[in-house]
């Protein structure tokens, strides 16, 4: 299986999976972003986002969709990544998992665009409002992790890799200044991982000025 990857970006989520499964995997990483600072990866990935991930025939570009697929195609290498449709808190896990790009990660790009790639005044204020969109649904997961060491069944799953890459996006883009003491803790508790330093150590991490 080969992963397309750039520093900071969505894919960390996938690349971090890979790395707790302990699964064998090819990685590309390339400048971000890609489709301008490297145009060619456009033969690849015609979107000329990452991730891009192929595994045999399948081609996936959804990052908490190819977490997902990695713990349900390779479950003897997922461990206790996973939660199955027989577990009580499967609903919670697949929403959690879903909530950290539709919900989260959403807004953080439309703010990352108009604050850091495209600073045209006129669009500040549309920087402004996604990052206070942002800010405001943090309240679920601020409520959760005020109570909770991790999001589903007591223990660390790929939904808490999802969640914790937007958290640790939100640090890039200085969002993070905003987040509740658990939700400070919550996040420095994973990034301790040792799999997540290493798939963080794969790219020069993504360093942007405090505009916000």
């Amino acid at each position: 299986m080969k992963l397309w990857h750039c520093g900071g970006a969505r894919s960390l989520r996938p690349l971090w999976t890979l790395e707790e499964m302990g699964l064998e995997y090819e990685l590309e990483v390339l400048p971000f972003p890609p489709r301008v600072m490297q145009p060619d990866f456009l033969q690849v990935n015609s979107l000329g986002t990452v991730p891009f991930f192929v595994d045999g025939a399948t081609e996936m570009t959804e990052s908490a969709g190819i977490c997902q697929y990695l713990v349900d195609r390779y479950p003897e290498r997922a461990a206790d990544l996973a939660l199955r449709p027989q577990d009580t808190d499967y609903g919670a896990y697949l929403n959690w998992l879903h909530h950290s790009d539709a919900t989260l990660t959403f807004p953080q790009t439309i703010a990352l665009r108009y604050y850091f790639f495209e600073q045209d005044p006129a669009k500040r204020a549309v920087a402004d409002d996604y990052a206070k969109w942002f800010r405001a649904r943090l309240r679920r997961l601020d409520e959760r992790v005020a109570t909770n060491d991790y999001l589903v069944a007591d223990r660390f799953t790929i939904a808490d890799i999802a969640v914790g890459y937007a958290l640790y996006l939100g640090s890039i883009l200085h969002l993070d200044k905003y987040y509740q003491p658990a939700t400070r803790t919550y996040l420095e508790r994973l990034l301790a991982r040792p799999a997540f330093q290493r798939a963080n150590a794969h790219a020069e991490p993504l360093v942007l000025p405090d505009v916000v």
